[in-house]
């Protein structure tokens, strides 16, 4: 039924569409559905490359198994922050999720990472996020110690000598450096090669433009992130008051 929740029969027919090729607006039209209840099915499931009909709708059962089970709001539990739905909002980290498993993140990680951005503090402990994501404690260590080696999560020490995993405003520029790092090592060892090979041959030819290619891209990646980072973190001057004109 158009409107209704996604059966399983649906979940086969988007995995099909996705294996054709087919975009998620004419997927919704097959199924007569909005196009965003596709999009967040497919991105809350490992994304276009990885989704998969009947695992998406095993997981979507669990999910709904956990709400059911949850633990009950007790009277007088004071209302989520900012008004915001507390089913919505896990549902949006799910999503959110489901992008990093896409661009290749462990799901744990990115369930991880996507707690931590959607938290006010934007910083959480090993026990709070277990909690939030009901997972066991060793799971969470073994995703932080992934999102620390790339730069995405950085550890302190609060008031109570407790280790906390914060994400805050330098996050993405971080992980961008140590993405175009990385690039720029691949370069490096690539005309490594070249020069073994031998200058001129197929092989050192290939090297070289390998090395050539993702220098540029990676001094690319260093500027346009430096570039972003001054003008969006700029702290823009107050205005003038009446007073002072």
């Amino acid at each position: 039924m158009p409107g209704g929740r996604l059966t399983q029969q649906d979940r086969q027919q988007i995995a099909a569409g996705l294996a054709d090729g087919l975009t998620y607006a004419e997927i919704a039209r097959r199924l007569d559905r909005p196009t965003s209840t596709i999009t967040r099915e497919v991105m809350r499931n490992g994304g276009a490359t990885a989704y998969r009909g009947d695992l998406a709708h095993h997981a979507t059962e669990r999910r709904a198994r956990r709400r059911r089970t949850a633990a009950p709001i007790r009277p007088g539990t004071p209302p989520a922050a900012h008004g915001r739905d507390t089913e919505a909002v896990r549902e949006y980290e799910e999503t959110f999720a489901g992008v990093f498993i896409a661009s290749g993140l462990p799901t744990m990680t990115a369930r991880t990472l996507a707690c931590l951005f959607t938290t006010d503090a934007g910083s959480l402990t090993a026990a709070e996020i277990a909690g939030r994501l009901q997972v066991s404690p060793a799971s969470v260590s073994k995703a932080i110690a992934f999102l620390e080696s790339q730069g995405l999560v950085r550890r302190e020490r609060d008031e109570r000598r407790r280790e906390r995993y914060v994400v805050d405003n330098d996050v993405m520029y971080e992980s961008t450096m140590a993405s175009a790092r990385a690039t720029a090592h691949l370069g490096q060892i690539a005309r490594q090669g070249a020069s073994i090979l031998g200058p001129g041959s197929p092989a050192a030819v290939r090297l070289e433009n390998i090395a050539r290619f993702v220098d540029f891209v990676s001094e690319s990646i260093t500027r346009a992130a430096e570039q972003a980072r001054e003008i969006l973190h700029t702290k823009i001057e107050a205005a003038p008051s009446e007073e002072t004109r």
